[in-house]
This record gives C-alpha cells, structure tokens and sequence, in this order.
C-alpha cells in the first residue's frame, strides 16, 4: 500500500488553499490549519497529525518555523523566498519551512513532489 505524504499548512493570515490544492495534486494530504495565526500552529499539527513536514507563512517567513523548532525540536529553515530554497531545505533534512507569504499550487505541488523523491517514493 503507497504511504501518502502529510504537509501541514500554516499561514498567518489564514491563507494557504493553494498550497494545499499543490499538495493534492502531488499525491500529498493537505492539512491546512484554519484561522489568522496558523503559522504558530504549525509544529503542533505536525506533532499530532504525524505529519511529514510543515510549510509555515509569514511576513519575515520565521515565526511559526522557530517555534515548531522551540517546542517539538524539528529542524527548519526560515526566511525563504523561493520554491528552489524551499527545495534545497527538503533534501538538507528539514522538517518545517518558514515562507515569506507565498500562497501558490507550485510551492505545494513541487515540494511535495519533492520529499515523494526523497523518500524513494
């Protein structure tokens, strides 16, 4: 039986639908915290969904990718811009990756394909 990949979404302004339509796309399960203040969920879902990795969203891209690190200890990477950097953290072991705002499918869909990859799937 295939293992589905898990992403756990966060965004502080309560976006993220399109990310998480990214996921699907990819095969992954989407779980898309709802609300303002999402980012600073993120590593509590991840902890008990069981999830495979987080994408968290804010101004500076920072704040919910630290405190999952804080409270749960997952290695992150914070303050990105980019889908390629985004990318990079997946295949360095992260576990939680903080965003600058960028609610696209393709973030959704490419990282997911990605940690698929990564996990020889």
């Amino acid at each position: 039986m295939e293992r589905k990949v898990k992403v756990v979404i966060g965004d502080r302004l309560g976006k993220g639908q399109k990310v998480a339509k990214g996921v699907e796309s990819a095969g992954g399960i989407p779980i898309l915290i709802p609300g303002v203040g999402a980012d600073m969920k993120v590593g509590d879902f991840m902890h008990k969904e069981g999830a495979d990795f987080g994408i968290s969203f804010c101004g500076s891209g920072g704040a919910g990718a630290l405190t999952a690190k804080t409270k749960y200890h997952y290695p992150v990477e914070f303050g990105l811009r980019s889908i390629e950097a985004g990318i990079t953290a997946l295949r360095e072991g992260k576990k939680v990756i903080g965003f600058g705002f960028m609610d696209t499918e393709e973030l959704g869909r490419r990282l997911t394909e990605e940690y698929i990859k990564i996990i020889g799937g």
